[in-house]
């Protein structure tokens, strides 16, 4: 049995974020395929070769080719033990995406080589800036025709506010894409367009090898030269150091569809990348080498299997080593639970394990004990911090279309609202619920799942809102002044607090300031 810092130093949890069709879900894929957790790209173990994903799931992706949860994914690779949580890339899904970051310890971010840096991307980076995540830059599509890689250098420098140091660099790309010569290792990889296959590899001793004039032409070897000598001139050299502070992202380039230019990325990945980190709790700072466990909650999955309606809750270990069957304490009802089958995951695939080590992710099952950000320990009292809920943006009324079907539609929407995909509000007026989003395409979602996975029909009413936002003040008296005025606007969240529904900004500015003893909140955490 390998000791608990041998364990904790073989673990890499990352997220792979970017904007959608980026091509995030396709590297995931490739990652797995070299850690032999799959063995034809886009199959899955059976080698029945399904046209879909293995970490897109839900039957909701398949049809629309976007992932819409965040799938966890474990596999060995080497020495390393590598946890992969693959992320929505579509902005409805943001928040599921913010929440993942807590979870993890570094973040390979993906961009596509003709489109540069989009939005998306833009706003995940400030939440791995806030919390100091190290990111590596992996540039995808070199099969098609995109930007000069000088220029997506520089784009990424302005957008993303992180000094960039390539690790790779493309020979030519598009229908002349030849190549990738690989700095950190300083060896060149040959492209042929294969999509099951790793491409070959060319031995040289170093950038001025005949070799690879040989390999790639004697323009192309000398315009590499050149650019290499560039890089050389213009980036300081890569340091490790600066990578874990978060204070350079190495750039990789290649073909994930192509299987081209991963392995490297992968190989100089675990190399480099952290190992678990300490993780501030609001007490005090847990260490991930304590003999102790303590672990959080940072996503809850409903009906990961249709056949039964189980829910299960995602727990990232923070510290010592979760065992099956043992008591551990449920911070937030001071109850204790044992669990007779914690599940590591493979996308769908799970499979009960006996020990969970940190940096790992264990899946509990959940029936409605667990919500989002909750503290398992052995005993002490710890709260971590960080798993916010935003105001949502979008709001409307959910009717029930089919009266005998009651019971399913509020089961279902109760464990939806668990997995904080979106958020549910009682207005105390009428006492209809109001569901509020981040986006249109979650209201989709909902109904989608609501039919499929519990049997039940909703439809949508629209309801003309600016914002919810959640209100305390020490003051009982305006408190109550406050609602009294705005009774036709005030609703309940699932936890029974007051929440204010502004119809417009104008409102919402007259109402702070009509009532200067009332915080406004935005988030619920606080």
């Amino acid at each position: 049995m390998a000791s608990l810092t041998q364990e904790i130093q073989k673990r890499r949890t990352f997220a792979i974020i970017s904007h959608p069709d980026a091509g995030k879900t396709t590297l995931t894929e490739k990652l797995l395929l070299f850690g032999g957790a799959i063995h034809v790209a886009g199959a899955v173990k059976s080698n029945k070769i399904k046209k879909t994903a293995t970490s897109d799931w839900m039957e909701i992706e398949k049809q629309r080719g976007i992932s819409v949860a965040t799938s966890v994914m474990g596999f060995n690779y080497g020495d390393y033990k590598i946890n992969i949580l693959d992320t929505p890339g579509h902005q409805d899904f943001a928040e599921d995406t913010y929440r993942t970051l807590t979870a993890v310890d570094s973040v390979i971010i993906v961009v596509d080589v003709a489109k540069g840096v989009e939005t998306q991307t833009r706003k995940l980076m400030e939440v791995c800036r806030m919390r100091n995540t190290p990111v590596i830059i992996f540039v995808n599509k070199l099969d098609r025709e995109g930007r000069d890689p000088f220029d997506i250098l520089d784009e990424l420098e302005q957008e993303l506010k992180i000094s960039v140091r390539p690790l790779s660099w493309p020979i030519n790309m598009g229908a002349h894409f030849k190549g990738v010569y690989n700095i950190y290792e300083r060896d060149l990889n040959l492209f042929k367009p294969d999509k099951q296959h790793v491409t070959e590899r060319v031995e040289i001793k170093d950038i001025n090898d005949p070799a690879i004039d040989a390999a790639v032409g004697a323009d192309d070897a000398q315009k590499l030269r050149d650019d290499i000598e560039l890089i050389d001139g213009v980036y300081p050299e890569f340091s490790t150091l600066d990578y874990l502070d978060a204070r350079v992202a190495p750039v990789f380039f290649g073909s994930a569809l192509n299987t081209f230019g991963v392995k490297e990325l992968l190989d100089c990945f675990v190399r480099i990348a952290p190992s678990p980190k300490p993780v501030q709790a609001v007490e005090r700072i847990v260490e991930p080498g304590e003999e102790k466990f303590t672990g959080f909650v940072f996503k809850i999955h409903a009906n990961m299997d249709p056949n039964h309606r189980s829910c299960i809750a995602f727990v990232k270990v923070c510290s010592g080593v979760f065992h099956r069957n043992e008591n551990y304490k449920h911070v937030r009802s001071g109850k204790s639970y044992r669990f007779s089958a914690p599940t590591a995951f493979m996308a769908q695939r799970k499979e009960i394990i006996d020990d969970v080590f940190p940096g790992d992710i264990v899946g509990l099952p959940d029936n409605g004990i667990f919500k989002i950000g909750d503290t398992l320990t052995e005993g002490e009292e710890l709260h971590f911090k960080g798993l916010p809920c935003f105001s949502p943006e979008m709001f409307k009324y959910i009717e029930n279309t089919d009266p005998m079907k009651t019971k399913q539609l509020n089961k279902g929407v109760e464990q939806l609202m668990d997995e904080g995909v979106a958020q549910l509000f009682v207005n105390q007026f009428n006492n209809r619920k109001i569901i509020g989003t981040v986006g249109q395409l979650q209201f989709e979602v909902i109904q989608y799942r609501l039919l499929h996975e519990y049997g039940a029909q909703c439809r949508w009413e629209p309801i003309h809102l600016y914002k919810a936002c959640w209100i305390e003040s020490d003051n009982d008296d305006t408190l109550e002044a406050f609602k009294r005025r705005k009774h036709q606007f005030m609703a309940l969240d699932r936890e029974g607090r007051d929440v204010f529904l502004a119809d417009s900004s104008y409102v919402l500015q007259m109402a702070q300031q009509d009532f200067p003893d009332i915080t406004f909140h935005f988030t619920s955490e606080f």
